[in-house]
C-alpha cells in the first residue's frame, strides 16, 4: 500500500514538473518534510532499529525528488 502511494505521488510530480515546472517547487517541498518528518521520528529510535526505520522514508524522499527533477529536465527539453 505505502510503495502505491510513493509511486502515484512521483507520477503525480513527475507530471506536474513537466506542465508547471516553477509551481511544482512547493508541493515537492511538501511532500519532502513530511518524508522528512517520518525519516526524523525513525532515527530517534535506539542503535540500529533507528536507521533501518528512517531507511524507507530517506528512499522515498529520494525517489520523489528524482522524479521531480526528472520533470523538469524533460521539460527542458523541449524545443518550445
Amino acid at each position: 500500500m505505502t510503495v502505491a502511494v510513493i509511486v502515484g505521488v512521483c507520477i503525480v510530480l513527475l507530471v506536474l514538473a513537466f506542465l508547471f515546472p516553477r509551481l511544482s517547487r512547493h508541493p515537492q517541498r511538501g511532500v519532502d518534510k513530511t518524508l522528512g518528518a517520518g525519516q526524523r521520528a525513525g532515527a530517534q529510535a535506539p542503535s540500529k532499529l533507528g536507521q533501518w526505520l528512517q531507511k524507507p522514508f530517506s528512499a522515498s524522499r529520494k525517489a520523489t525528488n528524482k522524479s521531480a527533477a526528472a520533470g523538469r529536465r524533460g521539460r527542458s527539453k523541449l524545443p518550445v
